[in-house]
């Protein structure tokens, strides 16, 4: 090999964790999702026991006291450590918490955000 080939391929695994950063989150986070059964009531589409996360980062969200809220990083946060905080409004809240680490909060919402 090359001292070039070489010094191509040492960038290149160096750069490998960056670019697959997130990736690797979204993946766990939907692997996350699928385990602790967020997909039962949050589909593709709207239900009746709860909104879809797909297109949810970014948009206003109507909260059953009247408030509005943005779906950022804190609003969803919130929605999985603490449920009972912003109800959307037409739902009743039945979501449970799961009692999920920091790290494993922050891989669901680095899924929500991956889905605009």
């Amino acid at each position: 090999m090359t001292i070039r080939a070489g010094r191509i391929i040492l960038a290149l695994v160096a750069l490998l964790p960056v670019a697959c950063r997130g990736e690797t989150d979204e993946a766990a986070g939907v692997d996350l999702a699928t385990e602790v059964g967020c997909f039962a009531c949050h589909g593709s589409a709207d239900t009746e026991y709860a909104p879809t996360l797909e297109g949810l980062w970014g948009s206003e969200v109507l909260l059953e006291d009247g408030r509005t809220v943005v779906a950022d990083e804190e609003y969803v946060r919130r929605a999985i450590t603490d449920p009972q905080a912003d109800v959307a409004e037409g739902y009743r809240n039945r979501m449970p918490t799961f009692g999920l680490s920091d790290a494993e909060v922050d891989q669901l919402v680095d899924y929500v955000r991956s889905l605009g």
